[in-house]
This record gives C-alpha cells, structure tokens and sequence, in this order.
C-alpha cells in the first residue's frame, strides 16, 4: 500500500494524538500541528519520536498557520492526500455566562481553524485530482441536550456539517472527498477525572456508556479509506441523536 500524508490539526493530546498515532502505524506520513512546539514534541516523544511525523507549532486559526502546514507537508512528503481538521475547544455554560474571550476562542479554533486548512487543502488537492478533507464535528450540534448546555459549539459545528456538505458537492468534480465525524462524549484530557461527573456523562447517550478515541479513529480511516463517500456525517455517540430516551 502506498504511504499517504495526512495533516492533523490538534495533534498533540485526546482524539488528534490518537489519528496521528493511528496513521502513522498505518506507515503513513503526518504532519501534527498544535499551537506549541513544546506539546508537539511531548506528544512525538509519547509515540517514540517517529522520523515521519512532523511537528508544525501555530495557531490554526490564522492563515499563515494553514500556509505553513502544507508548505512544510509538501516539502517534506511531497503532497498531502489527508486533512484531518480535528482541533477544536468546547465551553460547556449558559450563553449569558460566555465572554467576550471565550467567543474569540472558540470562533478562531473551531470555525477560521476549518476553513483556513480547508481552503489551503481545497487549492493543493484539486491540482492532484483527490483528496480527502476530514471534519471533527460534535453531536451535540445535531441534537442539544438541555443537560449540557453548549450554544458556542451548536452554531459552529452545526455550521461545520453543513459547510461539509457544501464543500463535498463543490469540490467533487476536482476528485476531493469531504466528510465529518461528529462524536458523542469521549474519554479524552478534555475532560476531569471526576467520577461524579462521568456518571453523569454517561446518561448522555442511550446505552449509558462514553467511547474512546479509537471509536473516532476507526470511523475517520473508514472515511478515509473510502472512494465513494462524500458529504456524510457519522456519528460516533452510542445513540445520543438517535432521538429521545
């Protein structure tokens, strides 16, 4: 099989370490970004610091950072067949106790931080014929649940959906694939260890229980692996949107 390379946005901890691990045991190549150096090679030296993942630090949210992932995927690997735009941050509270900072963060890692990769990935991708542009959505912008109030993360990533399917009818006759994973509640650093507050978490979804990261990994390499699939939306939830309970 021949080696891709795949860029992986919030590549230093929880669901992004984990793509990048996964790919990379695949004998792909990645390029992980993270917005410092010093998390980056952390995360490298938890994987044994492998000779094909390469570390590029920067705010994803700026232009320049999207610029400098393909710039140095391309110049190390010599294309980019995979762009997992994973990084996001998620604010749990009600919309009057969100401010002015947490809007700022929120929009510039979870919305300019898809759309500056996407465009990059958009330009390089169609000069090659194909591609396959990833997005790390949440279910909870596809049902709300009052128990876990969210506004911030159900406009911007029910926006990510819907600009996934956008993008999937306007880039197929260039040859690129766009998809979304949207999970439910997954064990990640994103969360405490609090048990009271995984008891609770696991009442979010039918069947009680929480995924892990290889939940999202298998449902990304599906999408991924796919030559046909373009404009979905999976689900990785235990049942969270399937309805009520």
């Amino acid at each position: 099989m021949t080696s891709k390379a795949v860029i992986v946005t919030g590549a230093s901890s929880g669901i992004g370490l984990a793509l990048a691990e996964s790919y990379l045991k695949r004998g792909d190549n990645v390029v992980g970004n993270a917005r410092t150096m010093a998390r980056l090679e952390e995360a490298a030296a938890s994987l044994g610091n492998p000779e094909n993942f390469l570390l590029v630090d920067g705010d994803i949210g700026k232009p320049e950072t999207a610029t400098k992932l393909f710039e140095a995927a391309t110049a190390a690997f010599g294309t980019v067949d995979i762009l997992i735009n994973n990084a996001g941050i998620f604010i749990s509270k009600p919309i009057t106790d969100f401010t002015i900072e947490d809007v700022d963060s929120i929009v510039d890692t979870n919305l300019r931080g898809f759309f500056y990769p996407a465009q990059a990935a958009a330009k390089h991708m169609a000069a090659n014929g194909s591609g396959h542009i990833i997005a790390i959505s949440a279910t909870i912008a596809m049902q709300p649940n009052a128990k876990l109030p969210c506004s911030m993360t159900a406009m911007l990533k029910g926006g990510l959906n819907h600009i996934v399917r956008a993008l999937a009818i306007e880039l197929a006759p260039v040859g690129i694939q766009v998809n979304s994973v949207a999970p439910g509640i997954i064990d990640t650093p994103l969360f405490s260890r609090d048990e009271e507050l995984w008891t609770f978490l696991r009442t979010l979804a039918p069947n009680g229980k929480t995924g892990v990261t290889q939940d999202v990994v298998n449902a990304v390499q599906y999408l991924t692996d796919s030559t046909y699939v373009t404009g979905a939306i999976m689900t990785v939830d235990g049942g969270s949107t399937a309805g009520t309970w």
